[in-house]
C-alpha cells in the first residue's frame, strides 16, 4: 500500500510542478504524457532511496 500512495503523491505533485512551470514559460503547453513519465522516475528514484538509506540511528558521529 506505500508503493500505492508513494506513487499516487509522485505523480499528483508532478503533474502540478509541471503544470506551474509550463505556464511560467514563455509559449509553454502543459504536456500530461511527459510529466507522467517524470513522475514514474521520481518514483523509482523514491523506491531506490529508500532502500538504500539505512533504518536504523547511527550510534557515533
Amino acid at each position: 500500500m506505500r508503493y500505492f500512495w508513494t506513487f499516487f503523491w509522485a505523480f499528483v505533485l508532478v503533474q502540478m510542478l509541471s503544470y506551474v512551470v509550463s505556464s511560467m514559460t514563455e509559449g509553454g503547453v502543459f504536456d500530461f504524457k511527459s510529466g507522467a513519465i517524470i513522475s514514474v522516475g521520481v518514483f523509482i528514484l523514491i523506491v531506490i532511496a529508500t532502500t538504500v538509506l539505512p533504518n536504523e540511528p547511527v550510534e557515533k558521529h
